[in-house]
């Protein structure tokens, strides 16, 4: 028999001093009293956005776990929203206005970045790619391709610095504190990264600006969600036998929706997940937490978790 009580597809919490709420693909956002924001990371999948009709046992815990320990990892480097961890599946922050741009930053020539490459372009976001790269070799130094954030339903789409100045979306102050706490990020992640025996091949950083005007760190970070991850180990040899990377990401999902038929397009079903297949997706975002943090995962309560989150969040908001 399914069970579903064990995993939090959507929430209808009613916090006090509530003002609103704004559901994403995968994450549930209440506004408190215009300063705090309680972020609920659900079980909820999405692929080729499209969110999944079953959810996922701990993968929001582990996607929430993984961001709030990269931030806490990076906070002496770039100032973060987050205050409080009240439950394993709750973020509570400062309330940000969010930078309409997405910092996406590259190490390597892989994903989007490969297939501009093959349809034969040199610029992506303003910026060169050398000649005579393959897919996933590293670039030369890490490039910033940076996406305008799309409204719900639509694709990002990639934007320049100097477009992004010039239609005035960003200051250029801003802009270039932005930059700078992109790259740092970044290194640190890949040096975090290197340090589980991982390549951090590209991610996405998202910020934006508290009350009194500081810019932060919003979002996730450096999650199998919002990054790539290659395996470190023999990666050298797959790219001089021209072989796929193994790669830490939901890419295996993917892969699964692809062979089944499925990519989003018009007219085509999600194919039925059985509760065996679900089972082994939750495994393999357990391996990608323990893979990426470096330790063992610790499960956390499902007998009931609206009522775990609802205590935890009203204890935390006294």
């Amino acid at each position: 028999m399914a069970k579903t009580n064990n995993t939090i597809i959507d929430t209808n919490f009613n916090f006090p001093n509530q003002k609103s709420v704004y559901k994403g693909k995968v994450r549930e956002v209440y506004n408190i009293n215009d300063e705090q924001l309680v972020m609920i990371a659900t079980d909820r999948l999405s692929a080729f956005d499209v969110v999944m009709p079953k959810g996922i046992p701990y993968k929001g815990q582990i996607l929430n776990q993984i961001a709030t320990k990269m931030m806490a990892a990076t906070q002496d480097l770039v100032p973060n929203w987050l205050l409080a961890t009240p439950d394993p599946n709750v973020a509570v922050g400062y309330l940000c206005e969010p930078f309409k741009v997405e910092m996406v930053i590259r190490g390597y020539m892989s994903g989007h970045a490969a297939r501009e490459y093959k349809a034969g372009k040199r610029m992506l976001c303003g910026v060169f790619m050398p000649e005579g790269m393959k897919e996933n070799d590293a670039f030369p130094e890490p490039i910033i391709t940076p996406a305008t954030k799309a409204e719900m339903g639509d694709h990002d789409e990639d934007i320049s610095r100097e477009d992004i100045l010039k239609r005035g979306i960003i200051s250029e102050e801003d802009y270039i504190i932005l930059e700078d706490y992109t790259r740092k990020l970044f290194k640190r992640g890949s040096e975090i990264a290197a340090s589980r025996g991982l390549i951090l091949v590209d991610t996405k950083y998202e910020f934006g600006k508290t009350k009194e005007g500081k810019i932060v760190l919003i979002d996730e970070i450096h999650t199998p969600d919002s990054s790539r991850y290659f395996y470190a180990d023999g990666y050298q040899e797959r790219q001089d036998r021209g072989e796929a990377q193994k790669q830490l990401s939901k890419e295996f999902v993917r892969q699964w929706l692809i062979s089944n038929n499925f990519q989003g397009l018009e007219g085509q079903t999600v194919p039925e997940m059985s509760d065996e297949y679900i089972e082994t997706v939750s495994e393999r975002y357990i391996e990608l937490y323990e893979n990426i943090t470096g330790e063992t995962f610790v499960k956390a309560d499902l007998s009931n978790i609206q009522e775990r989150i609802e205590r935890n969040v009203l204890e935390c908001l006294k």
